[in-house]
Formats: structure tokens, sequence, C-alpha cells
């Protein structure tokens, strides 16, 4: 089971499959919320911050693995990639009347995916110097 998850999560041959899914995933979270009651629904099961922190820590992560280059290169991809997610999503919320976009919303997109690419910047360069 760890075998296959590494093929398919750190694997340089499944990069390509990471970066499509999360232009995928990203156009799902866009679609998804906005659906009208979508986002009452989801704050049942957890608050804004954890929804947005973990939906673009996955992004990130997915970006990360899924580019090409240095480990410091990917994380400057991914960070800036999901900043203009961030961004594109709360503009999206900012036209519908039932949702509102908000900076705090994509600071918190931009911390976790500044988070994750630093970690995964850490884990990647050492993992590299093993090989």
């Amino acid at each position: 089971m760890l075998n296959l998850l590494n093929a398919l999560l750190l694997q340089p041959t499944h990069a390509r499959l990471r970066y499509w899914s999360a232009w995928t995933l990203f156009a799902l979270i866009v679609i998804v919320g906005s659906i009208p009651g979508a986002r009452a629904d989801a704050a049942e099961v957890a608050s804004g911050v954890v929804l947005h922190s973990c939906a673009y820590a996955v992004l990130a992560f997915l970006i990360f693995t899924g580019s090409h280059g240095t480990p410091a290169l990917r994380a400057v991809k991914a960070v800036l990639t999901i900043a203009a997610m961030g961004a594109i999503d709360e503009c999206v919320q900012s036209f519908l009347p039932y949702r509102h976009g908000a900076v705090r919303d994509w600071y918190v997109d931009c911390t976790a995916a500044i988070v994750t690419s630093t970690v995964m910047w850490m884990l990647w360069s050492n993992r590299k110097a093993q090989s």
C-alpha cells in the first residue's frame, strides 16, 4: 500500500497527472463553492479557515509534486499558482449574490501554500540528497 502511494504521489512518472489533478480539483472547488447553499452545508463540517487551509494545502502539494525543477523552483511555482488560484476563487465569489470574496480567505490560501511548499521543499531536498 505504501509503495502504491509512493508511486502515485511522488514518482516523476505521474507528475503530469498530479499537476492536472490540481487544476481539476481547483475547478471543482470553484464550481461547488458557487452552488447556492453549498458553503453553508460545508460550514457544518468545518470552518472556512479549515476548509481553505486543507483544500489549498492539497493543491499546493499537487502543484509542487507535479512541477519540474529544483525544490526551490517547485515551491515558488506552487505558492504563485495557489496565490493566483485563491485570487480567482475569491473574485468569482465576489460576483455571486449569496457569496462574498474575502481577502482574509486569500491570505489563508497563500499561507497554506507557503507552509506546504516549505515543508515539501525541505522534504524533497532531503529526499533527493539521499538518492
